[in-house]
C-alpha cells in the first residue's frame, strides 16, 4: 500500500470522508456506493482496506452476514499487513458466531433467508487459515465442534475437538476439549455386545483429562464418564465370555475374556462377576479332564 498525493490524495480523501460522515449519519446505501469508489479507484492505497472494513461493518449492521464477512476477508487476504488485522479477525469470528447459533441473512439488508449454520462453520475454519496461531485459533475449532454437533455431523466434530488437543494443548479451552471428546465418543457407544472403540476412546479422554488437569472443577465429571465406559468396557468382555463358555465350551476363551473383564475394571461388580466365573470355568475343565472328554479348544478373534 502506498499514500497518495497531490489530486489523487485529495480525491480519495473526499471520498472516505464523504463516506464516513454518510455512515455516522445511517445513510449506508450512499456511504456503500463512496466506499465502493475508493476501493476501485485507488485499490493499492492505504484508504482501500479502511473502505473494505467499513463496507464490512455496514453490511454486519444491515445483518448481511455473508457479505459482511466477504468483505472483511478481502481486508486479511489483500492486505495482510493492515493494523486492523486482529480486530478483523475478531469481528468474523463474531458474524461466524452469529451464524452458528442461528443467525439469519438478509436479502438486500431487509428480508431474512433461513439459518445456515454450515456457512458459520465455513467462516470458522477460514479464520483458522488466516490466524492459525492467533487466541482466535482454539475457539473457531470449538465453535466448529459445535456446529458439527448441532448437525449431527459427530465425525467432524470429533475431528475439530481433536486438533484442539493436538495443536492448541496449551489453550484455556483444551480441557473443556477433553471432556467434550470423552462425551462425543460415550455418545456412539451402543452398548456391550457392540465393537467397543469408541468405548476405549472414551475412557482415554477421561483419564487424559484426569491426568493432565487434576484440580479441574469439573474432574467429577471426567470421573463419572470414565466409571460408566469402564463399566460398559468390562460388561462387554464378560458377554464375549460367556458366550464361549455356555454356547461353546470354550474354557482357554472364556479365561481370557473374564480376565479381561477384571483387568478392565477390577474394582467394579462386574469384575467379581468375572472371578466367579472364573472359578466355574476350573471346575469345568476340570471335570471334562477327568472325565476324558476334553476337547481341544482354539481362541478365533
Amino acid at each position: 500500500m502506498a499514500g497518495l498525493t497531490g489530486a489523487q490524495g485529495a480525491d480519495a480523501l473526499t471520498l472516505m470522508n464523504k463516506a464516513r460522515a454518510a455512515e455516522e449519519k445511517g445513510s449506508y446505501h450512499t456511504a456503500l456506493v463512496a466506499y465502493a469508489k475508493v476501493v476501485k479507484k485507488y485499490s493499492s492505497s492505504i484508504y482501500a482496506p479502511e473502505a473494505f472494513y467499513h463496507t464490512g461493518m455496514i453490511r454486519w449492521k444491515r445483518h448481511q452476514y455473508f457479505k459482511a464477512f466477504e468483505a472483511l476477508q478481502t481486508v486479511v487476504a489483500r492486505y495482510p499487513n493492515v493494523k486492523r488485522f486482529n480486530e478483523v479477525i475478531s469481528d468474523q469470528y463474531e458474524i461466524g458466531a452469529t451464524l452458528l447459533n442461528g443467525g439469519r441473512n438478509r436479502l438486500f439488508g431487509i428480508v431474512p433467508t433461513f439459518t445456515n449454520r454450515e456457512r458459520g462453520v465455513q467462516y470458522m475454519e477460514v479464520i483458522l487459515i488466516n490466524a492459525p496461531y492467533s487466541d482466535y485459533a482454539p475457539l473457531c475449532l470449538m465453535e466448529s465442534a459445535r456446529g458439527h454437533q448441532f448437525l449431527s455431523q459427530k465425525e467432524e466434530a470429533i475431528d475439530a475437538l481433536d486438533r484442539i488437543v493436538n495443536n492448541y494443548a496449551s489453550s484455556v479451552i483444551a480441557p473443556d476439549a477433553y471432556l467434550r471428546l470423552a462425551q462425543m465418543h460415550s455418545s456412539l457407544v451402543e452398548g456391550p455386545y457392540y465393537d467397543q472403540a469408541e468405548t476405549n476412546q472414551a475412557i482415554t479422554y477421561d483419564q487424559d483429562f484426569m491426568i493432565l488437569f487434576p484440580t479441574d472443577p469439573k474432574i467429577s465429571r471426567a470421573a463419572a464418564s470414565l466409571d460408566r465406559m469402564k463399566q460398559v468396557l468390562a460388561e462387554s468382555k464378560m458377554k464375549i465370555g460367556d458366550f464361549y463358555f455356555y454356547k461353546r465350551d470354550n474354557y482357554p476363551a472364556a479365561r481370557v475374556f473374564y480376565n479381561e473383564a477384571i483387568t478392565s475394571y477390577p474394582d467394579s461388580d462386574v469384575a467379581k462377576r468375572a472371578r466367579v466365573r472364573l472359578n466355574d470355568v476350573e471346575a469345568k475343565a476340570n471335570a471334562a479332564a477327568q472325565g476324558g472328554g476334553k476337547k481341544k479348544h482354539f481362541l478365533f478373534f
